[in-house]
């Protein structure tokens, strides 16, 4: 992507991107002629992913991800991402990792678990960035699904691992049914978040925090549909995971201008800001923040504090936290 203008100067930090929707095209071009997968229709003639609308992005990004299949791979991944996300400015990465997804990938979740780990290691030696991890459900598939992952997460516990969450399809199934997964995440110490308020209205939001003992909502943004709700989060100090241009990229809002980051920092509502899928969306950490400073007229300062309030809201341990907040 063409970055006009450089990143603000401001430490960096986000809670909120999908490990496998963070492949640059040029790692997955390189896996993807080590086995012989033709990926030509991904890309336009610029080199970026090429999709349409959120079916043909779904289909993109099952093909990206193909061509991750050993334990290697995915160290690659994950220390590639860093060390460009360090490059921005950044000092630390929450990403989500699914049970789920390790075992379609053929390694199984345990051998999928320990690449990515590699990778965030080898990252934070050369670049001082450090990468923690989510395991997450993938909601579409049901809670039943949504225990297995959360017993694969418990069972799998390594330092790096450091919440539990949900993603997927918001619109399938009410968050109550999953109350049993985040149980068992819940019980073994694992502080949680959840999918909610992007594609569905703030009901989705106010429902999630009735059902699931969270402390982050990601994206949350429709929330703004409800002041009320708006004011619960911002009492309860529920941290939302904005993803800004996500949401303008898929259309979640027509614009900038309408997107609710600035009333619900008015709000008092804690966030962060995220890539959530970054080179899908032709973004990168430090474009959010550019966006924030450009686009939504945020001070160094208070992207500053933004990335405090990412890091106070992150599921790191203390210690990790007072290295991080030595850095700003």
């Amino acid at each position: 992507m063409t970055e006009p203008t450089a990143a603000p100067p401001v430490p960096k930090a986000e809670l909120h991107v999908h490990l496998e929707a963070g492949a640059a095209p040029a790692l997955v071009r390189r896996n993807a002629d080590r086995y012989g997968v033709d990926v030509s229709r991904l890309f336009d003639d610029e080199g970026r992913y090429l999709w349409t609308d959120f079916t043909t992005f779904l289909t993109a990004y099952d093909l990206a991800a193909s061509v991750f299949r050993t334990p290697e791979d995915f160290a690659g991944l994950a220390e590639s991402y860093q060390l460009d996300a360090a490059a921005a400015g950044s000092v630390y990465t929450e990403f989500f990792v699914s049970p789920d997804f390790g075992n379609r990938s053929g390694l199984g979740y345990r051998a999928y678990l320990d690449g990515i780990v590699e990778g965030l290691r080898r990252a934070e030696a050369a670049a001082g960035i450090v990468g923690r991890l989510i395991p997450l459900i993938e909601r579409h598939y049901g809670p039943e699904r949504g225990v297995e992952a959360a017993r694969a997460a418990v069972n799998n516990l390594v330092p790096e691992v450091v919440g539990f969450g949900m993603a997927g399809e918001e619109r399938l199934y009410a968050p109550h049914e999953f109350r049993p997964a985040f149980e068992v995440a819940a019980e073994a110490g694992l502080p949680l978040t959840c999918h909610a308020g992007e594609w569905c209205s703030w009901e989705g939001v106010a429902a999630t925090l009735d059902a699931l003992p969270v402390r982050r909502i990601g994206h949350g943004v429709r929330a703004i549909e409800n002041a009320d709700l708006v004011r619960r989060i911002a009492a309860e100090g529920i941290h939302l995971e904005i993803c800004p241009v996500s949401n303008v990229t898929l259309g979640v809002y027509g614009s900038y201008a309408d997107h609710p980051l600035l009333k619900l920092r008015a709000a008092g509502v804690r966030h962060s800001l995220n890539s959530d899928d970054p080179p899908f969306f032709w973004t990168s950490v430090g474009h959010e923040y550019r966006v924030g400073r450009d686009t939504f007229g945020l001070s160094d300062a208070e992207l500053a504090g933004v990335t405090r309030m990412a890091i106070e809201d992150a599921f790191c341990d203390e210690a990790t936290k007072a290295r991080l907040f030595a850095r700003l």
